[in-house]
């Protein structure tokens, strides 16, 4: 039996069928519009994410068998605010996405009240608009007659993943898992259980929050009515990132992967017990398995990369697609000197300023979009250098996501941070770690041991260059990310 997964991302949804090997058989996408309603603001419609699920699930059920599927995965843009009618399951309005910097206000706020101690300590996090919570906050402050129906009972709360779940299952189960819930400012880390305190902090009643189940395991059945037919258990569900580290079998303590997506994200598996960072990393919940054991990880989180290359086709419109970008930035042989800070949405790990922007340094008349281009990726690995450079030392970085197909980016990561970089032959390991749970969950396969077994090497990038010019090109970096911070309130 096959495992169908979903992979609910934040410009689209991908469905995979992954066969009892651990290979995606067949493949399904819709991209979904992006709202910006002001700068600084973005907002996703959930009944344009429910459209183009339905759209990338009816695509991969052309490729195959429905009657030999086993159960469903889901997996998710995370600390994305999604609210809906529970009668209905229709949206009171668009969903406040992970990238959106509308609250930072709030976090100064609440900075400033001393709250970020206790926070910090409760949850792993910070106070930053990255995180649910003080979009929840924002809300509340803002649309009082929408909070009214939430604190009535009228409205559920939740991540896109529960979001799913509902619509899937016609609203009868509002669920999510400790790697969603960890990433709302409203989870007791260690507890691993909702924070009464938090919620009180944040204003955010408890019954409006989803009941929390394990990463797999059979949750509930999805209904044929509105969802093609289908009869399936979902057995599987987990945020993008910690699916990833899932998907590339990072099973043991101390093994890492970088996911290039939106954002980049670098997530080290880190046992059974939370450790706290002084350098800007996240403390998080990686899973939870049937039998209540935790697995945390230590998150960096970069908030643009892909999304830097998709700006630059479709807003600089100077590509006319992401696999464009390694043929035009190998036609120059450095950036002559350009550098591209793409803060389009602020700074994540390990700087944390949401008041950083998108800067571009050194253009001169010879500057072409070639250089530009090479910046851009150059810039995705300055990101991750800037991650790594707080983490232990790697013995090797796992890489997934779409632009880890991107040969150029590869080496010229590897080539940064001084670590042989290893691409496995799949690259949508945030798919597969959802489909791993699901099928974990049902039986298709019986433990991890079988899952690390389906994962093999495409191509291993070992470091080379001159590395006196690549720390001074990196030291250029530095100064630019410095020149970006505090922009949007000068």
């Amino acid at each position: 039996m096959s495992v169908l997964a979903i992979d609910a991302g934040t410009t689209g949804v991908t469905a995979v069928v992954v066969s009892p090997e651990g290979r995606i058989v067949a493949k399904g996408y819709q991209e979904f519009p992006q709202h910006f309603p002001r700068p600084g603001w973005v907002e996703h419609s959930p009944e344009e994410i429910w459209q183009a699920t339905i759209e990338a699930t009816r695509e991969v059920l052309t490729k195959v068998d429905a009657s030999g599927l086993a159960a469903v995965g889901i997996t998710n843009q995370r600390e994305t605010v999604v609210l809906w009618d529970r009668e209905t399951l229709g949206s009171p309005r668009r969903a406040i996405v992970w990238q959106d910097r509308r609250t930072a206000d709030i976090c100064d706020r609440l900075r400033a009240e001393g709250h970020e101690d206790r926070v910090a300590a409760l949850t792993g996090l910070r106070l930053d608009p990255y995180f649910s919570g003080t979009k929840l906050m924002w809300l509340a402050e803002h649309e009082p007659h929408t909070w009214a129906l939430v604190q009535s009972g009228r409205y559920a709360v939740g991540t896109v993943d529960s979001y799913l779940v509902a619509r899937m299952t016609r609203g009868t189960w509002h669920v999510t898992d400790v790697s969603n819930a960890c990433r709302t400012l409203l989870l007791d880390l260690e507890a691993g259980d909702w924070s009464e305190e938090l919620c009180s902090l944040f204003g955010v009643p408890r019954d409006a929050l989803p009941d929390l189940v394990p990463n797999w395991g059979e949750v509930a059945p999805t209904d044929p009515a509105v969802f093609l037919g289908l009869s399936l258990p979902i057995a599987g569900i987990a945020g993008d990132q910690q699916s990833a580290l899932f998907g590339q079998t990072c099973f043991e303590v101390g093994e890492s992967k970088c996911t290039y997506g939106t954002g980049s994200f670098i997530l080290t598996n880190t046992g059974s017990s939370p450790v706290r960072s002084d350098a800007g990393l996240l403390s998080t919940a990686a899973w939870r398995s049937p039998d209540g054991d935790l697995t945390y990880a230590l998150e960096g989180a970069i908030f643009v990369t892909g999304a830097a290359v998709q700006w630059l086709r479709d807003g600089l419109q100077v590509v006319g697609s992401a696999a464009e970008t390694a043929a035009i930035a190998s036609t120059v042989e450095d950036t002559d000197g350009v550098v591209f800070v793409p803060a389009l949405t602020g700074l994540g790990a390990p700087h944390w300023d949401p008041h950083a922007r998108g800067t571009i340094l050194g253009i001169t008349r010879g500057t072409t979009r070639a250089h530009l281009v090479r910046a851009t990726l150059e810039a995705i690995a300055f990101e991750v250098r800037d991650v790594l450079e707080t983490l232990p030392e790697l013995s090797a970085l796992r890489v997934d996501g779409g632009a880890a197909a991107n040969d150029l980016l590869c080496q010229l990561q590897a080539d940064q941070v001084g670590l042989p970089v290893e691409r496995p032959e799949i690259v949508e390991t945030t798919a597969l770690g959802a489909a791993f749970l699901a099928g974990l969950g049902t039986g298709v396969w019986g433990s991890t041991d079988d899952l690390r077994e389906t994962w093999a090497l495409d191509r291993r990038f070992e470091p080379g260059g001159d590395r006196e010019a690549l720390d001074a090109a990196y030291q250029r970096w530095t100064r630019a990310v410095e020149r970006a911070k505090g922009w949007a309130t000068d």
